[in-house]
């Protein structure tokens, strides 16, 4: 962390001292900020990230590229909504609106924007309703396009055509021609409610970014940027050439080597909630954190007689600070100097939070405070993290005892890892900070499965590699798995101590989502019998936070995953390899 703050130091002094005006140099620079994956995140988190705070960077940003004649290009690769009461209250509408007022030039749509459904609180269509009506209606109010152009419509073979969604847009930044494609990745589908994708294809990446930027640079776009919902992780960033930290396997990192040489010039890319600040096979391939923590940023030089691209340049993911180490500029004081935090400086300048953002929001902030404060009546003695959600957690414990509790009659619980979206604080919980854990109203159901069902989708995601997807959260069962040579042997046992035997029938409380085929968390099993919606037909978001209040009292982790309490033993770490 030190180290990128120092860097991010010098780049920008770099960039400062060598720039003094536009008349004294024959090259353009155009600053191309990116965001991703702000899931509702509009507002700050103990003094960092939020919307309004993301303004007073973009500021400084502009001011710089004033003073020499540049331009700033601020674009979104998509899952912009969903997340937090702030904007899932209004289906979104908040966030558009600050978006509006940042000056974004478009954004990709993402999995997670045809979580809304239709308009109104109904996340699935009802008769007659149109199932993307949510997305649509917030997309007609933005003042920059969506983009998606791998999103095909079934009916016509085509991308689809929304008001004002559409696959590529064209920007003219002081005279240079940028092209903009938004795509998302081809596992939507599993990724959402599959009800509101009904009828749409989600076309693989590389042909489609291929035709699009072939046709772009036809209109004569001097740049090419992919806004693309997929992503990668890196680890290291003080040099964009260096690969070695990050997943060669990684979505977008295919993509960019498969692509036509000198097509694409940068790709901002999200979905993975990581970071990149990397050059692969010539493309500037850039990712900031999500919930509006962090941002990314490639300057690109533009000859302005000839108007070619003459150079890239790669920032490292630069994280939003309200205040700041003055030495290392990161949000955090170094441990060993406590040092005292200022307030940030980006550019040279201070960075100050945009108030007609803060303006723009602050209807929806009212609206949920209320609600979201809302006490629950249970404290955490410890705070109950997420980790890097490859292991038990409490946090997951905690998801699966609530849906087991809140489905009568139900053996067991599998819960979805992947939907556990923040870590829990020490001290009283709130509605809020439940919601924030688990926004997605994703309702709670029945299945019937043998124990040889469930033995194999445990032992498929101890296995699983591609993508490396989250150790379920479970109830009501213990699982022991051992490597016998090669071959992982897998036994489950009730919490009574009883064991589980493979022609066992268990009903087994899950989400719809994962019922649906979410994720391929069941497929595993084969064809499911009759799907069950539980009486009353709960979300889990909500039956959790009555089982919370009906629970009361004082929680600490070591109640969920103290060695006594462990429900998972498994060889070494995930994915499990037997050797």
């Amino acid at each position: 962390m030190v180290r990128w703050g120092l860097l991010t130091a010098a780049l920008l002094v770099s960039v400062s001292v060598s720039q003094p005006t536009a008349q004294r140099f024959s090259n353009l620079t155009i600053s191309v900020i990116a965001t991703s994956d702000l899931h509702g995140g509009v507002l700050p988190r103990r003094d960092r990230g939020g919307l309004a705070l993301l303004g007073g960077y973009v500021r400084n940003v502009r001011a710089a590229r004033a003073q020499d004649g540049g331009g700033v290009l601020l674009v979104d690769s998509g899952d912009m909504f969903q997340g937090t009461l702030e904007s899932n209250l209004n289906e979104g509408a908040a966030v558009v609106a600050a978006y509006n007022t940042l000056g974004y030039a478009a954004a990709a749509i993402g999995n997670h924007e045809f979580d809304y459904g239709p308009v109104g609180p109904a996340e699935t269509p009802q008769k007659g309703e149109d199932p993307r009506g949510a997305l649509k209606a917030r997309a007609a109010t933005a003042r920059f396009p969506f983009l998606a152009a791998n999103t095909v419509d079934d009916a016509t073979g085509q991308p689809v055509v929304w008001t004002n969604v559409k696959p590529t847009t064209l920007v003219n930044l002081r005279g240079v021609q940028i092209g903009l494609i938004g795509v998302t990745t081809p596992d939507t589908p599993a990724l959402t409610i599959g009800a509101n994708v009904i009828g749409l294809t989600f076309a693989p990446l590389v042909p489609v970014i291929t035709r699009e930027a072939t046709a772009l640079r036809a209109r004569g776009a001097t740049v090419v940027i992919v806004l693309a919902h997929a992503g990668g992780r890196c680890t290291h960033f003080d040099d964009p050439e260096n690969l070695s930290s990050c997943d060669q396997m990684a979505e977008i990192v295919q993509v960019a080597r498969q692509l036509p040489p000198g097509l694409v010039d940068v790709i901002a890319a999200g979905h993975t909630h990581q970071a990149m600040a990397h050059d692969v096979a010539g493309i500037a391939i850039v990712e900031a954190y999500s919930t509006g923590r962090s941002f990314s940023r490639v300057d690109l030089t533009v000859n302005r007689s000839t108007r070619t691209l003459a150079g890239k340049r790669i920032f490292p993911t630069q994280d939003l600070c309200g205040r700041e180490d003055p030495a290392m500029h990161t949000c955090d004081p170094a441990a060993v100097r406590a040092a005292a935090l200022v307030p940030a400086r980006y550019e040279n300048r201070v960075v100050r939070p945009d108030t007609v953002v803060a303006g723009a929001i602050a209807p929806a902030v009212r609206k949920a405070l209320a609600l979201k404060n809302q006490p629950i009546g249970v404290s955490l003695e410890t705070p109950f993290g997420r980790g890097d959600q490859q292991g038990e957690t409490a946090i997951a414990d905690l998801v699966a005892d609530g849906t087991l509790a809140s489905a009568p009659g139900a053996d067991v619980a599998v819960s979805n890892g992947g939907s556990l979206r923040v870590d829990l604080p020490a001290g009283p919980l709130t509605y809020g900070s439940i919601y924030e854990l688990y926004p997605f109203d994703n309702r709670i159901v029945t299945l019937s499965l043998t124990g040889d069902q469930l033995t194999r989708i445990i032992a498929f995601n101890l296995e699983r590699k591609v993508p490396p997807f989250e150790l379920l959260p479970i109830a009501g069962f213990k699982v022991d798995a051992r490597c016998d040579g090669k071959m992982l042997r897998v036994t489950l046992t009730r919490s009574s101590g009883v064991p589980i035997r493979s022609d066992d029938r268990l009903l087994v409380a899950t989400s719809d989502f994962i019922a649906g085929g979410g994720d391929g968390i069941v497929a595993p099993a084969g064809a499911l019998e009759e799907i069950k919606t539980v009486e009353g037909a709960p979300l889990l978001r909500e039956a959790l936070v009555a089982w919370l209040r009906s629970r009361g009292g004082r929680m600490n982790e070591n109640q969920f995953v103290s060695p006594e309490h462990r429900r998972w033993t498994y060889p070494g770490s995930r994915p499990v390899v037997c050797q």
